[in-house]
């Protein structure tokens, strides 16, 4: 990715695409097998999120790894931030065919060792191995869309990939939960790596087509200090990850070192501009990152809160967060619809203020005479919501970047989605800690009484974070647009 100033991303050209005569959409003759593969790739990597987490706790209990339980939700994330750097650089020197099917049999490769481990060590690095493979596919397939589909079907492949999300949303708390139960949670992790095969048979052909059928470039020469700067950023928020969980005097020398660590990689990694929210492109990265932080920090909690506040079973627990999967795929479908490029910052701006009441309503349930349903249809708004706003963001990233920089700017919107993850989780653990709540999974686990007062404080902490988003929604596009 090559940093671009606004008045240089507001109008970048994009070639009409060879194959494209103006008419049929994302399932027509030469998109077809391209969407039906990328979207059952997009399927596979939601239901392995979905199922994992309703597994970990019996994971983590057999393997007597109840104290490195939040490390096996970090591991991921952390090492993502490092694939996502390698993988935009990767396809925009070669195209997204190799760092793709890489990246899923890394994944793969992580499953497989997740679900062999022997401890809980074992596990952490099979889920370290999967944040790798995460980390190349998502901007593999990114870069897919930018380079294989016309500008004006982008919007709608990026709505299949929200739609691809709602039956694992559905579906993947109960089928996790009778596998864990009757066949045990190492089937959840051996299951998936069968099932990539059928997506990679029928987009492989086509995805090849589509790069033979581009004219040839001279590749940019891989820049080795951006994986440098990327494995900075990964070990800095890995320190933070470790300052965060251990709340005493001796957690400042950890949390120092990592943000002298983060600091200076993320400044280069990003677009410049990006953390004082420049118009265009870097507002665009950066509003990712705080739209995801805020509705991932607050929907790790809406498990726990019902379990342990309301006693509901653990798949029921997982079931509340159901209709936030439907909501996203429908709202995700409304910024698809014509006419909506006209409106991309005010769409922005409605999804995250919908994210805001999502989460403070959800809250609500902390008040034993509000039935439980509340918190299910409250995150429905913020399902909603978060699908007219990421799906809008990932549209504006590829309308400002020219065709050679799709790959590093697909890398940086991730990596800001994964810091914002990283950064506000942590934020809503040291709080909720902080306020009594221990660790989450241990809590989890013990079933012990946790106070209200500890989901509280992540409930309003996260609301004013999307309406922070929502105020620097307007900066998105270029200056005189909506």
């Amino acid at each position: 990715m090559t940093s671009t100033s606004p008045a240089e991303t507001a109008a970048p050209a994009h070639p009409l695409h060879p194959d494209d005569d103006g008419t049929g959409g994302v399932l027509s003759g030469p998109w077809r097998a391209l969407t039906l593969g990328i979207v059952s790739v997009v399927l596979l990597l939601a239901f392995e999120a979905t199922a994992v987490n309703t597994a970990m706790p019996t994971a983590a209990q057999q393997l007597d790894g109840i104290g490195l339980y939040a490390f096996a939700f970090s591991a991921y994330f952390t090492t993502t931030l490092l694939a996502l750097v390698v993988s935009g650089q990767w396809c925009d020197r070669g195209g997204p065919i190799a760092p793709l099917f890489s990246g899923i049999a890394v994944f793969a490769a992580g499953l497989v060792t997740a679900g062999t481990a022997v401890n809980m060590w074992m596990f952490v690095a099979g889920r370290a191995v999967q944040g790798l493979g995460g980390g190349l596919v998502i901007v593999a397939l990114y870069v897919v869309v930018g380079r294989a589909f016309p500008e004006r079907l982008r919007p709608a492949v990026f709505a299949a990939f929200s739609a691809a999300w709602v039956l694992p949303s559905i579906l993947g708390p109960v089928i996790s939960g009778a596998v864990t139960q009757h066949l045990g949670w190492r089937w959840v992790f051996l299951a998936v790596p069968v099932l990539v095969l059928p997506p990679l048979a029928v987009m492989g052909p086509a995805l090849r087509r589509s790069e033979r059928s581009r004219p040839p470039r001279r590749p940019a020469p891989y820049d080795w200090r951006r994986t440098g700067d990327a494995a900075m950023v990964a070990l800095g928020a890995a320190l933070l990850q470790y300052a965060g969980q251990r709340l005493d005097g001796w957690a400042v020398l950890p949390a120092a070192a990592g943000i002298a660590l983060m600091g200076p990689a993320v400044l280069r990694l990003l677009p410049r501009g990006t953390l004082l929210a420049a118009r265009g492109l870097p507002t665009v990265i950066l509003l990712r990152g705080v739209a995801a932080g805020a509705f991932f920090a607050s929907e790790l909690f809406i498990p726990l809160m019902m379990q342990t506040q309301r006693g509901l079973s653990v798949t029921l627990a997982g079931l509340t967060l159901a209709p936030g999967g439907l909501s996203w795929a429908f709202g995700s479908w409304l910024q698809g619809r014509p006419g909506a490029d006209r409106h991309r910052a005010a769409l922005i701006r409605i999804g995250f203020v919908s994210t805001a009441v999502a989460v403070g309503g959800a809250a609500l349930v902390l008040f034993p005479a509000v039935p439980v349903w509340v918190t299910a249809a409250f995150w429905a708004v913020g399902g909603a919501g978060m699908g007219l706003a990421i799906a809008s963001i990932s549209v504006l990233m590829m309308k400002l970047s020219r065709p050679e920089e799709t790959g590093g700017n697909s890398a940086a919107l991730q990596l800001s989605d994964a810091l914002g993850n990283v950064l506000l989780t942590g934020l809503a653990g040291v709080l909720f800690a902080a306020l009594g709540g221990g660790a989450v999974g241990a809590a989890a686990h013990g079933g012990a009484s946790l106070p209200a007062g500890a989901f509280a404080a992540v409930f309003l902490t996260m609301p004013l974070v999307a309406l922070a988003g929502a105020a620097l929604s307007g900066r998105a596009t270029a200056a005189g647009t909506s």
